[in-house]
């Protein structure tokens, strides 16, 4: 019999596949990316210490009503790329390391980078 494929499963493996070349330090620290069906994450972290500098999601409040609870569009995505970008040049940080966390480069994912790029974070 013939098992069904778990995506989340592989999705894991992927991040997992790419997490052991990508490492984020306190001069370029890594941006991930999670997405769930109804909201949109982004963490910066500086791996040498196991700290996150930087966050943003479409669960805070005032991101909320901007989108007027419409928080899992690509529209979100933007909003959240440019809020992190927003935040990561108040701590000072210019250039990240991009880790997709085993999604396409596609989408929701495409529209968070591009709006950090857009905002001057160079990757």
């Amino acid at each position: 019999m013939i098992k069904p494929v778990d995506k989340k499963d592989l999705r894991k493996k992927r991040h997992l596949r790419v997490r052991k070349k990508i490492s984020g330090t306190a001069e370029k620290p890594r941006l991930t990316v999670f997405k769930s069906n109804k909201h949109i994450y982004a963490q910066i972290i500086d791996d040498t210490i196991g700290r996150t500098l930087v966050s943003a999601s479409t669960t805070e409040k005032e991101v909320k009503e901007s989108l007027n609870n419409k928080t899992w569009d690509k529209n979100a995505a933007n909003v959240v790329g440019k809020l992190i970008a927003q935040r990561a040049k108040e701590k000072g940080i210019t250039t990240i390391v991009f880790d997709r966390s085993g999604y396409k480069y596609h989408g929701k994912v495409k529209a968070l980078a591009d709006a950090v790029r857009a905002e001057g974070i160079k990757f």
